[in-house]
């Protein structure tokens, strides 16, 4: 948490500036409200709108070293923000119980779909498996976000008003419903346009019950998360816990199984009363223009609703292109027992990568103003810098590594109960899964490290814009390898279980 300046302080530090350097303060001021609102002290002012940017609203004023009408990036004073140091005992602590719950939510939605993939519709419809990466993905690219901007406010002190506090909930929640909607829809037809291409026909029944299934899928989802998100947030905030730590793979503790539930559920609907699902899907298209109003009431929300499309398209992209890795990879009977395991890989290396992204996010807003890199730093750093550097950040860096061997162990068990415990992975599918984990995750933290820092140089926000990047990444690139450990294991003749 951030220690704020007391009131008094505050106020022997008006009384002690000139009527020029208080001119200046109430004009940067002015910029921060986000609007043409007044601030009232012991009388009301009037400010005229400024321009925004992405991180404007993301910090209380005073934490930034100078004026913003000097454009000058300052660092700040570390007596004035910065978090507390975290031990590594309390750092591994926080981390790993929200990271095994993270893990079992993605265990159980592995297991789920294994078990629907045999049903006829994902047999008939097989572009179903190239939608789903796409769903899941949603989890990273609207929930995590929105843990990791809350996590910064609460990091940053915006969140002690509660008046401001409720404004930037709402706002974010407005946004994000907005956001689902448009994604559900979008990756639906991005799915059917790869079927298509993949197939050669795409039949209009199966374009309508995808566009269905994914909306509402994205619609509830994304409200039921949220929900939880801010109550999380708001918990951690109570108790002491950092956020960053916690928030994110939280959001993803039981999102891979819900978004998928509600999935299974909507295409097992949309067979039974196709067209009761099209009026609700209709109704929640409606409500876009609401949505859009109730993003509009918070400055934050409102410079994303314009800025913040761009990283979670181009992530439901990214994930879409791993989905037809998925798809392809089940089509053949040999190779059909990875749709267990993509869930879990992908998971644990979302949750992980979205932690260190947060944490870095973090601490660039509290320590420098956008646009600023610590001294002697660049964008991109070699791999070492990232494990090896000083600094909590490097040291948590290290401590995500290290849970992957761990917490793989732990999940591929639990896959072995839940399947009845009749058979053991073999000794090379073990290790394989674990290489192929490993390689992943080594390869998401560094590029966090260098993604993160890259955007902050440029001005833009490393939650908004980082996470869906990431997550995406993840999810293709354990798809892939993923692939590439059963496609090895096929070759030499492993059985993949003894």
């Amino acid at each position: 948490m951030v220690v704020q300046e007391s009131q008094d302080t505050k106020l022997t530090h008006s009384d002690s500036v000139s009527p020029s350097q208080q001119n200046r303060s109430n004009t940067s001021l002015s910029q921060f409200s986000g609007n043409s609102q007044h601030f009232t002290s012991n009388e009301n002012i009037y400010y005229e709108p400024e321009e925004y940017t992405e991180t404007d609203f993301l910090l209380p004023n005073q934490l930034y070293g100078r004026s913003r009408l000097t454009r000058s990036p300052q660092p700040k004073d570390a007596n004035v923000s910065g978090a507390p140091e975290e031990s590594i005992c309390s750092m591994v602590v926080q981390i790993l119980v929200p990271f095994l719950l993270a893990g079992l939510g993605t265990v159980s939605a592995g297991i789920l779909l294994d078990i629907a993939q045999s049903w006829e519709v994902f047999q008939e419809i097989t572009e179903i498996l190239i939608l789903v990466p796409a769903v899941l993905g949603m989890k990273g690219n609207l929930e995590m976000t929105l843990a990791s901007r809350l996590s910064t406010a609460v990091n940053a002190g915006k969140m002690d008003s509660p008046r401001e506090k409720w404004m930037l909930i709402a706002g974010n929640l407005a946004l994000k419903q907005l956001q689902a909607t448009v994604l559900g829809l979008l990756a639906s037809l991005m799915a059917s346009l790869l079927g298509w291409m993949a197939e050669g026909q795409m039949p209009f029944n199966h374009i309508m019950l995808l566009c269905s299934t994914s909306v509402s899928t994205a619609f509830v989802a994304s409200l039921l998360q949220g929900i939880v998100m801010v109550g999380v947030i708001i918990g951690s905030k109570r108790i002491g816990i950092n956020p960053d730590n916690v928030a994110t793979p939280i959001a993803a503790s039981f999102g891979d199984l819900i978004t998928l539930a509600l999935l299974i559920r909507a295409i097992t609907w949309s067979e039974l009363y196709p067209y009761v699902l099209y009026l609700v899907n209709l109704s929640f298209l409606c409500l876009i223009p609401a949505w859009v109003a109730a993003s509009s009431k918070h400055p934050a929300s409102e410079i994303l609703l314009h800025t913040g499309w761009e990283p979670i398209i181009i992530a439901m992209l990214i994930s879409s292109i791993g989905g037809v890795i998925l798809d392809k990879t089940v089509l053949d009977p040999n190779l059909a027992g990875i749709i267990v395991y993509a869930p879990v890989i992908n998971g644990v290396g979302g949750n992980l990568v979205s932690i260190q992204s947060s944490r870095i996010s973090t601490h660039l807003h509290l320590k420098y103003s956008p646009g600023q890199l610590p001294e002697g730093r660049q964008s991109c750093s070699n791999p070492w810098h990232t494990f090896f550097g000083s600094g909590a950040n490097h040291r948590s860096a290290k401590i995500l590594l290290l849970l992957v061997i761990p917490g793989q162990l732990i999940f591929l068990h639990v896959i072995h109960l839940i399947k009845g415990g009749h058979t053991l992975p073999s000794p090379l599918f073990t290790i394989a899964f674990l290489f192929a984990s490993l390689i992943q995750v080594l390869i998401l933290l560094c590029m966090a490290d260098c993604l993160v820092h890259c955007l902050w140089r440029r001005g833009k926000d490393p939650d908004s814009y980082s996470i869906p990047y990431l997550t995406a990444l993840g999810d293709l690139l354990g798809t892939a390898l993923l692939s590439i450990a059963f496609l090895m294991l096929w070759c030499i003749g492993d059985p993949g279980s003894v």
